[in-house]
C-alpha cells in the first residue's frame, strides 16, 4: 500500500481563498476611508479657500462672479489694505491685536496656573466651595457682566485703554483654564511634591520647578486658546475702545467698511485673509502640544 504524505501547515482550499479575499477588503476600505476623508476635508476647508481666492477678486466682481476663481485676478486689495484707514496704517492695528493677544497669554498662563495649583495642591478651607463656584462662572453669560464690568471700568477711568481687555487674565477669570491645570496638576503624583519638601522646598519652588514643567502640554493648550480668543475677540475692544489708533484687526475690519457709503468687499476679505495668516501659524506651529493637552490623562479624574 501507498502512503500519502500531507502538509500539516497547508491550508484547506476554502480557507486559503478566504485568505487571498482578506487583504483586498482592507484595501478596499482603507481606499473608502482615505476618499471620505479627503472629501469631508475638502467641505471643511472649502470656506478658508474661497476666501483667499475672493481676497483677489476685485470689487466689482462681487455679486455678479460667483464662480471659486476671479475673473480678474488682481493684488489691488492687499495694497489697498497696506494703506490703512483715515491715516491710520494697516500695521497699527496687527500690532494692537499682536499686544491684545500676548498680554492675553502672559496673564492667563501665569495666574490661571497659579491658581490651579492652589485649588489642587493646598489645603484651605473652604476649597471646594471655591472651586464649585469657580467652574459655576462657566455657566455665567459674558452679556450679564457687560454692564457692571462697563461702569466699574469706566469709574477707574479705564475706558479706551488696553487695561479693561488685560486684566481679568491676570486675575485668573478664565475658569476654563484653571479646571485644565487642575486636573493636570491632580494627576501628577504628590511623591514629588513630599520629596521635594524634605529637600527643603516651599509651595513657590514646587510650583516653579516642578509643577510647571510638568503640565507643559496644559500651559501650551492654554497659549493657544487665550490668543485665537483674543485675537478673534470682537465685543470686547468694541465695548472699551473708542480712538481708531486703539483698534485691534476685529475692529479693523468693521472699518474698512463703513468708511464710504459702500462697503469694500474685496478689500475686506483682504485684510481678513491676513487676519488669519497669524492664527493659522500660530496654530500650525503648536498643534501637536494642543492634541497632547488634549488627549492625555489630564482630562481624567
Amino acid at each position: 500500500m501507498t502512503t500519502i504524505e500531507t502538509n500539516p501547515t497547508a491550508l484547506p482550499p476554502v480557507e486559503a481563498n478566504r485568505k487571498r479575499r482578506q487583504p483586498r477588503r482592507k484595501t478596499a476600505a482603507t481606499v473608502a476611508w482615505i476618499i471620505g476623508i479627503v472629501l469631508l476635508t475638502a467641505v471643511v476647508l472649502y470656506p478658508l479657500l474661497w476666501m483667499i481666492s475672493a481676497s483677489f477678486k476685485p470689487s466689482a466682481e462681487f455679486g455678479a462672479n460667483n464662480s471659486f476663481l476671479p475673473q480678474n485676478p488682481t493684488f489691488d486689495n492687499f495694497f489697498k489694505v497696506m494703506e490703512g484707514v483715515a491715516g491710520i496704517p494697516t500695521w497699527k492695528f496687527f500690532w494692537n491685536s499682536t499686544i491684545l493677544g500676548i498680554g492675553a497669554v502672559i496673564g492667563t498662563v501665569i495666574s490661571s496656573s497659579m491658581a490651579a495649583y492652589a485649588f489642587a495642591r493646598l489645603d484651605f478651607k473652604g476649597r471646594p466651595l471655591f472651586f464649585t463656584m469657580m467652574i459655576g462662572t462657566l455657566l455665567l453669560p459674558f452679556h450679564v457682566l457687560i454692564i457692571p464690568q462697563y461702569m466699574i471700568f469706566r469709574n477707574l477711568g479705564m475706558i479706551d485703554t488696553f487695561f479693561p481687555l488685560l486684566v481679568g487674565k491676570f486675575l485668573a477669570t478664565e475658569a476654563f483654564f484653571v479646571f485644565l491645570m487642575v486636573q493636570f496638576i491632580r494627576n501628577l503624583p504628590k511623591e514629588l511634591d513630599e520629596a521635594a519638601r524634605i529637600d527643603g522646598c516651599g509651595h513657590w519652588r514646587i510650583f516653579w520647578s516642578i509643577t510647571i514643567p510638568l503640565i507643559k502640554p496644559a500651559l501650551i493648550t492654554s497659549s493657544i486658546f487665550a490668543f485665537i480668543w483674543s485675537w478673534n475677540d470682537f465685543l470686547g475692544p468694541l465695548l472699551y475702545l473708542n480712538s481708531p489708533d486703539n483698534y485691534p484687526l476685529p475692529l479693523a475690519l468693521r472699518v474698512f467698511n463703513d468708511q464710504t457709503s459702500g462697503s469694500d468687499y474685496g478689500a475686506t476679505v483682504a485684510i481678513a485673509v491676513l487676519a488669519l495668516l497669524p492664527v493659522m501659524l500660530f496654530f500650525v506651529i503648536f498643534q501637536r502640544f494642543l492634541v497632547d493637552g488634549v488627549a492625555t490623562q489630564g482630562l481624567k479624574g
